[in-house]
């Protein structure tokens, strides 16, 4: 793709979702970091139906600690995999205390380090938190890198580097959160809604989802009943 193209694209986004974000509920880092590191194999619907029940009752590394594993289970019921993120949670808390007086690293070996924290989430926490120009690859970023031409990639770190190199600076901080809503409500995994998409001429996907047939018009149908010739007639 040539880089005047990606330019537009972003441009495009821009223009349409000037201040984009996650749509995760939080209120501090330590439940951004929650929140994302629950958010794995499941929805941000989940998740947040998980932590509206959970911060209000523990939402710091202490408070976590303090519940233990079979405490925090009941509240994030509705989370995918909630007994090993259970685990991971409290772990979590506990290594915070431990090793970082409570807060959330500002470093990726650290937060890496943390269990239950991956690339993905360890680089959402850095742009989020730390405003580091970070680009994390979900299966939505994944997917519209690749089908849009605009980072191609076989493995999600091969995706991420390409974004690395091809988005323009200008638009990195801002990239993820961009790419990520594009893929969840636009270029979804099955029937892409490609005639409502705003980069449509600009995305290289062959095989792009095609515009419904307009629908004849009312008038248009009543005409057809009233010269259609009655049953017996010659």
């Amino acid at each position: 793709m040539h880089p005047a193209t990606r330019r537009a694209i972003f441009r495009r986004l821009q223009a349409a979702n000037p201040t984009p974000t996650t749509e995760l509920l939080y209120s501090s880092p330590f439940e951004l970091l929650v929140a994302v590191m629950l958010s794995a194999h499941t929805t941000d619907r989940s998740v947040n139906a998980a932590t509206r029940q959970l911060f209000p009752v523990a939402n710091t590394p202490a408070a976590i600690a303090a519940l233990g594993v079979e405490g925090v289970k009941p509240y994030i019921r509705p989370v995918g995999l909630y007994n090993t993120k259970s685990k991971n949670l409290v772990a979590l808390a506990r290594q915070l205390l431990e090793l970082h007086g409570g807060e959330v690293p500002a470093e990726r070996a650290a937060l890496e380090a943390l269990p239950g924290v991956g690339r993905k989430t360890a680089s959402i926490i850095l742009n989020m938190v730390f405003g580091e120009t970070e680009i994390a690859v979900d299966t939505h970023i994944f997917r519209v890198a690749n089908r849009s031409g605009l980072a191609p990639g076989r493995t999600p770190r091969e995706v991420e580097e390409a974004l690395r190199a091809a988005v323009p600076p200008e638009f990195r901080k801002d990239a993820h959160h961009w790419l990520i809503l594009h893929g969840r409500y636009v270029c979804r995994a099955r029937a892409p809604a490609c005639p409502q998409c705003i980069i449509r001429d600009l995305c290289e996907y062959p095989h792009k989802t095609p515009a419904p047939a307009p629908r004849p018009s009312a008038a248009r149908r009543a005409r057809g009943r009233h010269t259609r010739r009655p049953r017996g007639a010659r």
